[in-house]
């Protein structure tokens, strides 16, 4: 049953600090690096949302001691080669980053599994990860040759290939890296537009060795993970409705700790920056693998701006928010090269271009992207998440600024990352 719910927040500014759940990238990784690595793991600051708890339950199918209490993981393992086959279909629910790097990581175990997920997840292109690691060498079949999930994977022996990426794709990289040090040979993955980086940060804190310089990342089969401690810092992709929440609702000033920094993820604060966004930041002085820091985000007057080409692969998941903010800007705002938002939890290009219209703002889809003009008055509408986290959040912000109330068809969506969403904003207006 989903949960639908009405936002009626316009005229409230926005003052205070919070801190955004735990990076929904790097969470899974913690889990998946930990399984594979020999000893006990820990992790802090874990996001206990619905995807990366398909990820904790995948891998205890499978044999993987693993306790989690809120955000707080510990995790017991043998290695990958103790891991035992799941008696039973391993369900990735929503969780692409789930399914495409376990599809990796499998393809040269001594497992045998299915893995299935739900009507989203059996639309989203698998081929572009079954393909490289078939040249590996991987035995693997699905429905429509393993374009679509269910998908089967047996695990056998894998050769190392030399592989350019031909979308930008973090998550093609990191299967075929996670495949790549189950096979014989090095690997080399070549990018033409940097991705977000964290399996290589992670894979060296977990004691692997891998090369990365200019685009070209390379690494030797045969390595075994080392159990390690993963500080999770937060999700800058969630912190980014709370950065635009600031920036269009009059009055505000919104503190945001802990923000992963990560170069590779940075993009929304650079368009930001360029539409004359009143931020501040504040790294922290780190000494884990990922950099974080405070972040400050106050009431703004904003100009339009062009986003695309390498900041794509760098803000893909804050594209909807980002449209958001466009709508308050003065000008033309025109995003390109965003084709990937096509295949994401559903069609994002589509789904946000439909959704802000409702609204009233002034946008136009593209064959890759979107042109906004701005500023412009929204009012309220019945909006659709289309079961989409990101989708979901965009509407709940919108009502901040919106004459009259928004609806929302489906508000529990936004748990799959941010189970905490409305209570964070809620503290926000107190």
């Amino acid at each position: 049953m989903t949960m639908q719910k009405i936002v009626q927040l316009q005229g409230q500014s926005l003052k205070g600090t919070i801190t955004v759940p735990g990076d929904k990238s790097i969470s899974h990784r913690s889990i998946m690096f930990g399984s594979m690595a020999k000893g006990k793991t820990t992790v802090t600051g874990f996001l206990p949302g619905e995807d990366c708890l398909r990820t904790i339950e995948a891998f205890k199918q499978m044999g993987v001691k693993i306790e989690q209490q809120g955000t707080d993981v510990t995790i017991e393992s043998e290695g990958m080669d103790a891991f035992q086959e799941p008696l039973d279909i391993l369900y990735m629910g929503n969780s692409g980053t789930t399914t495409r790097l376990l599809l990796g990581l499998l393809a040269g175990s001594h497992v045998h599994a299915v893995l299935s997920g739900d009507e989203s997840i059996a639309k989203r292109p698998m081929k572009r990860v079954i393909n490289p690691l078939r040249e590996m060498g991987a035995h693997i079949t699905g429905r429509e040759d393993g374009q679509f999930t269910p998908i089967a994977v047996k695990g056998t022996t894998l050769q190392a290939i030399d592989y350019t990426l031909p979308v930008a794709s973090a998550q093609v990289k990191s299967a075929v890296l996670l495949a790549g040090l189950n096979a014989e040979g090095t690997t080399i993955v070549r990018e033409k537009e940097a991705t977000r980086d964290h399996t290589e940060l992670m894979l060296r804190q977990f004691g692997v060795n891998i090369d990365t310089t200019d685009g070209v990342i390379s690494l030797a089969g045969g390595q075994k993970l080392t159990a390690s401690h993963v500080a999770v810092p937060g999700d800058i992709s969630s912190a980014a409705f709370f950065l635009v929440a600031g920036a269009i609702t009059k009055g505000s000033e919104i503190t945001l700790e802990n923000v992963g920094l990560n170069k590779t993820r940075t993009g929304i604060i650079e368009v930001l920056e360029a539409m004359g966004a009143n931020l501040e930041i504040q790294p922290y002085d780190h000494e884990h693998a990922e950099p974080a820091g405070r972040v400050i985000i106050r009431t703004s007057e904003l100009k339009g701006t062009t986003i695309g080409g390498n900041l794509i692969p760098r803000l893909i998941d804050e594209i909807p928010i980002i449209a958001l903010l466009a709508t308050q800007a003065e000008g033309t705002t025109i995003i390109r090269d965003a084709e990937e938002l096509k295949v994401k939890e559903t069609n994002r290009l589509d789904a946000v271009v439909a959704e802000l219209s409702k609204l009233g703002a002034n946008i136009t889809a593209t064959e890759d992207g979107m042109i906004i003009e701005g500023p412009t008055q929204l009012h309220g509408a019945a909006l659709k998440t289309y079961g989409d986290h990101r989708m979901g959040m965009m509407n709940a912000i919108a009502s901040l600024i919106t004459e009259g109330a928004v609806t929302l068809d489906d508000a529990d969506c936004i748990a799959v990352s941010y189970p905490t969403f409305f209570e964070d904003l809620d503290s926000l207006m107190k």
